[in-house]
């Protein structure tokens, strides 16, 4: 880094200061936060195994069954030798069939099945149903921002310490529709796992991962400053490691010419003229479509620390983020129109935690009329903004910010509420001044 910044050192400094919390602490609890591709899956299969070869074992706490797969599989290649415990639901199909190929791997539906193993994983649902055992000494607590507070109620007679790690700025998975009885008590069910275990236990030590290796330079500023002002971040790379080139020039329009802001920038603004538009706005649509197919169609090609030779930008490293399901239907319907297959089409909610080269946004307040609390959840935008390892576009139709000042917020003001900061309203307009410098209009 040109300003002596070390982010291999600074990402093992506080790597061996959670390593050292969980092994040698006191604390019953420890909370991690993990900026997006920090390396917090990394982060989660260090600490098991190192619990484990102390001779300490723990149980693993996911919030999906494909969180719960991955780990597995991810502690299987770091020590195949280690015996390692899948708790699954009864259902016909439990868990991913790649575990079956696992020799070091046990699968099974009760708990007392698996007792014994140095680790045993599940999700917080099935968790939940265990009764009946001895508390493992240790718990880990993956995407603990994800889980609800409630949840973690219902677990935690099953450990008796535990490492919390998650991603503040990422969206929660439950609804915030009607849990306004609940707002301001200390067990509010909605509110997060973390959020409620800090309220209960703020002595607990509290460590962040500081760098983000998914983020390239160019993103990694923006993306802290908007969504992580209290956990700042800097990017594993620096300006100029990472480099999208075309093998095919431009050929004038506006798709071309955003594709080619992007790659020199790492940000690319589509804008269409302000309106009012239905959420599955065709022209919006038909203009996101029309920039997956020509970065395709051009040859993209990424450069990065990964590997010194241009790797070729194919569809599955493409991905288009949107609001909503209907709105990602469109876009996928526009993209077969055009003979395009391969690339991830999907919500913010389903994008989470996964990573590509290049993403196409449609922006949430795209065409809107009114920006509602859905709309300006700082965790849409946060997740829409944070996938991609070398370039972002924005396809936006004008009019955003002053729709932004025209809708102040008009949510009201809970007693013992913690206001969650930066509110969305703020973290657009930041996003957004930042996108205009990077602006190409569409139709010229």
């Amino acid at each position: 880094m040109t300003d002596g910044f070390d982010p291999g050192a600074a990402a093992g400094r506080a790597t061996a200061q959670i390593l050292d919390d969980t092994l040698n602490g006191t604390a019953r609890g420890i909370v991690v936060d993990s900026p997006p591709g920090a390396g917090k899956s990394t982060l989660v299969v260090r600490a098991a195994l190192e619990l484990a070869a102390a001779g300490r074992p723990l149980m693993v706490v996911a919030q999906t069954n494909a969180q719960v797969d991955d780990l597995v599989v991810r502690l299987a290649e770091k020590d195949p030798g280690l015996p390692v415990g899948r708790l699954h639901s009864s259902d016909s199909d439990p868990y991913d069939k790649v575990l079956d190929g696992l020799a070091n791997v046990r699968k099974s539906a009760k708990a007392a099945d698996l007792a014994g193993l140095d680790i045993v994983i599940s999700t917080a649902a099935k968790w939940a149903h265990v009764k009946n055992v001895e508390p493992w000494g240790h718990a880990i607590v993956d995407e603990a921002y994800q889980m609800r507070s409630d949840a973690l109620l219902a677990v935690a007679g099953l450990f008796e310490r535990a490492l919390f790690v998650g991603d503040p700025g990422q969206l929660d998975p439950f609804s915030i529709v009607g849990a306004d009885q609940w707002a301001g008590l200390s067990y509010d069910p909605s509110a997060s796992a973390v959020t409620t275990l800090l309220a209960h236990n703020p002595e607990l030590p509290q460590r962040r991962l500081p760098v983000s290796w998914r983020l390239p330079a160019s993103a990694a500023r923006l993306v802290s400053d908007a969504f992580y002002p209290y956990t700042p971040f800097r990017s594993g790379t620096d300006h100029g490691d990472r480099l999208l080139s075309f093998g095919v020039g431009s050929d004038g329009s506006a798709a071309d010419r955003v594709l080619d802001e992007a790659a020199e920038s790492g940000w690319g603004l589509l804008e269409l003229p302000a309106r009012h538009t239905p959420r599955t706005d065709p022209e919006a649509v038909r203009a996101v479509a029309t920039v997956v197919r020509r970065l395709l169609d051009r040859g993209g090609a990424a450069t990065s620390e990964r590997s010194p030779d241009p790797a070729p930008v194919t569809a599955d490293r493409v991905a288009v983020g949107t609001a909503h399901r209907d709105q990602a239907a469109a876009v996928r319907a526009a993209l077969a129109e055009l003979g395009v297959t391969g690339v991830a089409v999907d919500t913010a909610n389903r994008l989470q935690g996964r990573e590509f080269d290049v993403t196409v946004v449609l922006h949430p307040l795209s065409g809107r009329p009114d920006a509602t609390a859905f709309h300006l959840e700082t965790g849409r935008l946060c997740v829409l903004a944070s996938r991609h390892r070398h370039a972002c576009i924005v396809v936006c139709r004008a009019g955003v910010a002053e729709l932004l000042d025209e809708h102040p917020s008009t949510e009201p003001v809970q007693l013992g509420v913690t206001v969650k900061f930066p509110d969305g309203w703020e973290a657009n307009h930041r996003v957004l001044a930042h996108l205009a410098e990077h602006r190409v209009r569409w139709g010229r």
